[in-house]
């Protein structure tokens, strides 16, 4: 079966895109949607966003913004949010799909890469529970110039690229 994987920001215009992104050049067999906490739907990513990913190496998706579902987040195997934030806005919404939500620094860090189900490595961090951290949080780029942005698409690839290989039913 394949891997149903959101990537979560807040308007799903840059971070969580970006993250898309990533994702799928990584690990292309993922099921993957990008979505947001509070957008406002259908806007296209910024040229901020567009450069960003550009900068990494990669291609730009065609891109509009969406609110994150209740269908999709109660599928997903694993929710990766970009900050603290969104976690905890999942475990306020959507109370059932917060024990598969987590920071993506602390699911780079902590998701263990062995042979066990990936469903069983995600429910030992107990992320429903896990007491949240300011290092965890991805700089929202938002409002910034450029470079902001491209040192936001640097950190999230620098997740990524730790992440990816955990990524595995």
């Amino acid at each position: 079966m394949t891997l149903h994987v959101v990537s979560l920001c807040t308007g799903n215009a840059a971070r969580s895109v970006m993250a898309g992104v990533l994702l799928a050049e990584h690990v292309p067999d993922l099921m993957l949607t990008t979505s947001g906490t509070h957008v406002i739907e259908g806007m296209p990513m910024s040229w901020r966003t567009r450069d960003a990913i550009l900068s990494l190496g990669l291609e730009p998706p065609q891109h509009r913004s969406r609110q994150a579902t209740p269908d999709e987040l109660d599928s997903a195997d694993l929710i990766i949010a970009a900050a603290r934030e969104h976690v905890q806005w999942m475990r306020r919404t959507h109370p059932r799909a917060a024990p598969r939500t987590g920071t993506l620094k602390r699911l780079a860090r902590d998701l263990a890469a062995d042979e066990r189900a990936f469903a069983e490595r995600v429910a030992e961090l107990s992320l429903a529970t896990v007491e949240l951290e300011p290092w965890e949080d991805v700089i929202d780029p938002a409002g910034g110039d450029a470079d902001v942005f491209v040192e936001t698409a640097a950190e999230i690839a620098e997740g990524i690229h730790a992440l990816a290989p955990r990524l595995r039913r």
